[in-house]
This record gives structure tokens, C-alpha cells and sequence, in this order.
């Protein structure tokens, strides 16, 4: 199983580019807006050091692995998206 987070925020154009990719490759999906989630911008923070978004969150088979930015490529590589 797997469950994907994509921390955000409503203004950040990258993070439209990120969940547009998504979307265009039918991937399912959880929007977490960081801007009005405090709690959540903070357990983004602790996880990764990260301060700016998007921030992809993809745990599979119970380990997490996150993608700062937009990486096409890995997240390809991670949720097998054929070309």
C-alpha cells in the first residue's frame, strides 16, 4: 500500500506543478496546505529539514521517503510512472 502527502501551500506555483504531475498520472493523493496547517508544516520541518515547499511524501510498505521540490524523475522512479 501506498500513501502519498504533498505539503503545500495555495500560492506556490511548484507545488501545482507537483500535484498536476500527479494528477495527470492518475496518483492519488493527500493535500496538506502548510500555510494553515501549523502542525502539519512542523512534522514537514522535523522530517526533513525543510522549510519551503512542495514537499512529496511517499510512504511504501511503511517507509518514507520524501522528494523536496519538484523532481519529476524520482518520482517517477518511486510510484513506477511509465513514460
Amino acid at each position: 500500500m501506498i500513501s502519498i502527502r504533498v505539503y503545500s501551500t495555495p500560492t506556490c506555483p511548484y507545488c501545482n506543478m507537483v500535484k498536476d504531475y500527479l494528477k495527470k498520472n492518475k496518483i492519488e493523493f493527500e493535500e496538506v496546505d502548510v500555510a494553515a496547517d501549523q502542525v502539519a508544516a512542523q512534522e514537514m520541518i522535523k522530517n526533513t529539514g525543510q522549510m519551503g515547499v512542495p514537499v512529496v511524501a511517499i510512504d511504501k510498505d511503511s517507509e518514507v521517503k520524501y522528494i523536496v521540490g519538484i523532481d519529476q524523475a524520482k518520482l517517477a522512479e518511486l510510484l513506477d510512472i511509465k513514460k
